[in-house]
Parts: structure tokens; sequence; C-alpha cells
């Protein structure tokens, strides 16, 4: 009896410790609230790239950085200026037309089609058009839609999407702008038009349009022009696709049925041709990221960074929806910039030993095309060859409860197998990518680190497919998804908010503190940018 009461005594003192050497944050979402509330108020007017509002949000991200001893770790204290080039389009002054047997129909633009602004369009361009399918040449995989086709002076006309039999991450990566132009313009294309899959659309035509002629952003120097010599770029309405197919022996509907399988596609020449007339107007202005940093504390890792991201602008002031201009974006993504901050202040308030240094970057321009991070890989305010990693928060919808969590880039690095961990350690499950057709492993700041060899990931509260949470998240892109009503006054699970903050804390002291920095896999497709620095 002595003897089990004895061993129990020693198993309930082990236990003890090891509870007492866990570090303990304490989140449960409230101060992680109050930070998207101000964040998303409407006096910071959308947080538009350049405008006071961001500069107001980013002055308050700073003043909380001071309260918590978080050092400057820009260029400029906290702040790493960028500049921009700002493009916008004069419509009453543009116009688009399909040309057949030499007859001009004129295209309504906003519900037929509009402009693309991140090329520098030519003022006038005409040109015959070909049906490219998904417009992909992956030699990876031996596949090319490309191949056959006379492309030279032509403009590529091209459904988004990807066939099946490509993995999600490779397809994404060669449907940025970068890639997808490099590939067209060596074909010898001139301009592109695109037909977004509508099987796989986040919202609906009219709100995509509703603020089509908002201004278009670029970073300035010619490092980073990645469209040149693209004349011109039009998106046209799924609902009138079937005008670019009459006379072809094929239907839209046909085509888009077989997109939303991932099948292949065919691709062949359209008899006709497209007219675009362009007025375009351009202006600089000047944003800025910004970046903290807490320091490690050995003296052999604490000059390597684990970099946790997320950006702070949004679209600021659109196209009224319900009487609301206002595009908060709460969700996308004060949640992320309130993360941030909230892991700050835990750190600060339940100290645990790190021997890497931690940075802080909340970039700008993400909403313009992942801008502020493609600006900040490029040019580190810390040498480039000490960024060990990138954790990216963007838009990680705590609106259901946290039971699993998808993770983008669950397979290519080792960040994969420790967020793992840290997520089951919670009783949360994980998940890959479930729709690699929508290319969210692209579409945020993470993949800029990834171009540039640092291995990185992001998460969100996931679903099940075809679960009553799923239809949660459905709704909410269709309704709130880059609209007024991603404010403070939707529901949210602080709970969720919570669980998921713990499981970037646990992910952050564990990338932190291993020996090695994290790797990419062997197979990962994106180890190549590690091995060419």
């Amino acid at each position: 009896m002595l003897r089990t009461l004895f061993g129990i005594t020693i198993l309930l003192a082990t236990f003890m410790s090891a509870f007492a050497q866990t570090p303990q944050a304490g989140f449960d979402g409230k101060s992680w609230w109050e930070d998207v509330k101000f964040l998303a108020d409407d006096k910071l007017e959308g947080r538009e790239t350049g405008s006071p509002g961001l500069h107001q949000a980013q002055e308050y991200v700073i003043g909380q950085l001071k309260n918590l001893g978080v050092k400057p770790a820009g260029s400029n204290g906290y702040y790493q200026p960028v500049k921009f080039l700002v493009r916008e389009i004069s419509e009453k002054d543009s116009s688009l037309a399909l040309v057949r047997d030499g007859k001009a129909t004129p295209l309504t633009l906003g519900e037929e089609a509009y402009f693309g602004l991140r090329a520098k369009l030519a003022s006038e361009v005409e040109a015959p058009l070909v049906f490219v399918g998904y417009g992909l040449n992956i030699p990876e995989k031996n596949y090319n839609d490309l191949e056959g086709l006379d492309l030279k002076g032509k403009i590529a006309v091209i459904l988004t999407g990807s066939p099946a039999a490509i993995p999600g991450p490779l397809a994404s990566h060669y449907q940025t702008a970068a890639e997808r132009w490099k590939t067209l313009r060596a074909a010898g294309v001139v301009g592109v038009v695109t037909i977004p899959n509508p099987a796989f659309m986040d919202i609906p035509w009219s709100r995509i349009t509703a603020n089509r002629t908002h201004p278009s952003m670029d970073l300035e120097g010619e490092e980073f022009n990645e469209t040149e010599g693209e004349k011109t770029s039009i998106v046209v309405n799924p609902a009138n696709a079937e005008m670019l197919f009459t006379g072809t022996g094929h239907t839209f509907e046909e085509i888009a049925a077989l997109a939303k399988d991932r099948k292949t596609l065919p691709r062949f020449a359209l008899p006709l041709s497209i007219r675009a007339k362009a007025k375009t107007m351009e202006h600089e202005v000047e944003s800025a990221n910004v970046a903290g940093k807490i320091e490690g504390s050995d003296p052999s890792l604490k000059d390597q960074y684990v970099v946790l991201s997320a950006h702070i602008d949004h679209i600021g002031i659109g196209a009224p929806i319900n009487g609301d201009s206002i595009y908060n974006g709460a969700m996308d993504n004060g949640s992320g910039s309130a993360l941030l901050l909230d892991l700050a202040r835990s750190f600060h308030k339940s100290p645990v030993p790190l021997k890497r240094s931690i940075l802080l970057v909340w970039v700008t321009a993400e909403e313009k095309g992942l801008l502020g991070s493609k600006y900040f890989a490029a040019h580190p305010t810390v040498p480039a060859n000490s960024l060990a990693a990138d954790i990216n928060t963007d838009m990680f919808l705590p609106i259901v409860p946290l039971k699993i969590l998808t993770v983008y880039g669950l397979n290519e690095s080792s960040l994969g197998d420790d967020v793992r961990k840290a997520a089951e350690s919670l009783g949360v499950r994980i998940q890959d990518d479930p729709e690699p057709v929508r290319n969210l492993f692209i579409r945020s700041d993470q993949y800029n680190f990834i171009r540039h060899g640092v291995p990185a990931l992001a998460m969100k509260v996931g679903a099940e497919p075809g679960s009553p949470e799923q239809a949660i998240f459905k709704e909410w892109s269709t309704k709130r998804y880059h609209a007024p009503s991603d404010d403070v006054n939707q529901p949210v699970d602080l709970a969720s908010a919570a669980k998921f903050e713990e499981i970037i804390r646990a992910l952050t002291i564990t990338v932190a503190n291993e020996p090695a920095r994290p790797a990419w896999k062997p197979d990962s497709f994106f180890r190549r940018y590690a091995q060419g620095n």
C-alpha cells in the first residue's frame, strides 16, 4: 500500500514538474479581438495601401510593440519604406470589342468583361484569340497546354484551374502571374484573356467587378517587373464566355464541365479577334512594412530568425454594398495582424527561452498582389540567409470551433511535421489543402518567402468536406470576403481563435528551439529555391 501511494506520489510530482515547464500562454481570444476591433474600425477606412488609415494601423502596432519591449527591426526604426507605382484606368475612355469576320461587337465593361491592371496596358491592341485551356507549361510533369499552337502575336484565352494529375502546390506555382507570363511570352503571346472557373469562384461576378476601377499597384524597379511585354489583360464573365466559342465546335458549358472535374481541356484557335483600347494613368505612392524582433538567447542561434508574418493592409473604400463603402477587413487580415500582436503579448507575459530570434513582420500591399512581402523577401531587414522559416497568418477564420486545421504547405518542409505535433497535442486534426484548385498556397505572403528558399506555411481553421462547417465558410466567402460586411459586427468564435493562437505559439517555440533549422522535404518542388541560394 505504501509502495503504491509512493509510486502515485512520484508520478504526480513528475506530471506537475512537466506541467510547470510547459509554457502557459493563457489565450482567451479577448485581447486578440480587441486588436481586431481597432484595426477594422471605420475610422481606419479599410487600411488601403499608402492611406492615412493604414498608417494609423501601423502606428497602433508600433505603439503596442514599444510597450512590450519588442525591438525595432525595420530599415527605419520599425518601418521598412516601400515605393509603389499606382495604375488606374479611365473606363469612359476605354473599350473592348470582339471582331468576327470584320465586324466589331462591343463588350459592356463591368458586365461582360473588364481590364486587369497588374500589367502596363498598351493604349491599343487588336489580335487573334487562341484558347489554350489552363495555359500551363509544367516541365516536371511533361505537361504543356501551349504545345503545337501558333501563338506568335496572339492573345491567349485561359480558363483558370489545373488538371487533377498536377499536384496542388506545383499547379499553383505555375499559375502565378510571373510564371504564367514567362511561358506565354516565350511563345509569342501579346496579351491574356482570363475566364474565371465558375466552379471555383470565391465571390460572385457582381462583387468582383464592383471595384474593377480601383487603383492597382506594382513595386517600383525593374527587378519586380514580371509582366514586361503583356500588352493587354482582360477578364471575361463566365456567364458571357460562350460568345468566344461560337463556331468552334465546342461550347463553354462543355469546357467548364471538364474544368470542374479538373480534366484535360481542348485547345484551339478561336475564329475572332479582340480589339482593346485602354486609357490608363500612373502615379507613385509610398507605404511601408513594419518589423519588430524578439531576440533569442542562444549565442550560436540568435542570429537566425523565425518570421511571423501577416498583412496589415486591406482594400480601403470601394463600391457601396447595402449602403456601406468601407471595406473594413476584420478577418482579412485584421485577424492575422492582431494574432501577431497577441503572440508578442504572450511572450512578454509568459516568457519562455527562445534560442532563435523571432521576427514579427506586418507587410503592406498584400491585396495588390503580395507586394509588401515580395519586397521584404527580396530585401529583408536582416541578412537573407538568417531567415530560418516563415509562419504566415492570413484570414484564419475562427468562425467555427477549431477541430481541424488546414495547413498550406503541409508536405513541403519539416514545418509540416512540427505543426502536426503542435496541433495534435491540443486535440486538433491536421489536413492538407482540401481545395488545391483555388490556389491558396500561392495567394498569400508565405509564397514570397518560399520563392527565396525559406521554408514556409500558412494555416486556417478547417472543416470536413461537405460538413455544415464547410457550408459556413462557403457562405462567408460569398457574403463577406472582400465586402464591407467583413467587419466587427460578424460572429466570431473566441475559443477557436485562442486555440489557433496556442498552436502558432507552440509551433513558433518548437522552430525557435530545434537544433536544426527547418528543411525542405527531399521531394518538394520548392526545395530548388533553397538550393539556388
